[in-house]
């Protein structure tokens, strides 16, 4: 066991999936991330098969392999791995505005045309809302609270949403 590594996001990441799904494969985390966090969090899918097997080295993870089949690695979270994210989600908000990184809003920047990238901007923004919202009604009709974390941060994704509609929108206008 590895003492003192530097828990990352992506640390946080596979350490939240496994609290929830209580043992999955790398392969499964990529399924989860896309399902949810990926709406918001970027990352690399060989961070998520690099990331179970550094964790399992530093006691966070607990590994299993598959006895039959493609004899896979299953992981899942230890008391070490809980204690560390729930230590990590008591700390408090962090200080810092997210990063916002927009190849068309680079290219606007950079002097290209705004109506006609705005133009193409809103139809993919308004299925984003659309993907977004049919979520919120499933959850919703799932019994999920109005506290709940998914639910809270999803609504975040749909209020980002509409304000990015109405920015392109607006520049198409012009």
């Amino acid at each position: 066991m590895e003492d003192n590594i530097k828990l990352t996001p992506t640390s946080y990441i596979v350490l939240g999936l496994l609290t929830q799904a209580d043992e999955a494969t790398p392969y499964d985390l990529k399924a989860l991330v896309a399902a949810g966090v990926g709406n918001f969090w970027s990352l690399q899918h060989t961070q998520l098969y690099a990331e179970p097997e550094r964790l399992t080295k530093a006691g966070y993870l607990a590994e299993r392999r598959e006895e039959t089949g493609r004899r896979r690695k299953l992981y899942s979270i230890t008391a070490a791995g809980r204690q560390a994210l729930d230590g990590w989600l008591s700390a408090g908000p962090v200080d810092v505005l997210p990063e916002l990184r927009d190849i068309n809003l680079l290219k606007v920047f950079f002097g290209a045309d705004p109506r006609a990238i705005a133009a193409s901007q809103v139809p993919p923004h308004e299925a984003k809302l659309r993907e977004y919202e049919d979520l919120e009604r499933l959850l919703a009709e799932g019994g999920a609270a109005d506290d709940d974390g998914q639910l809270t941060a999803l609504r975040a994704g749909i209020g980002h949403e509409q304000e990015w509609i109405r920015y392109w929108a607006g520049l198409a206008d012009d």
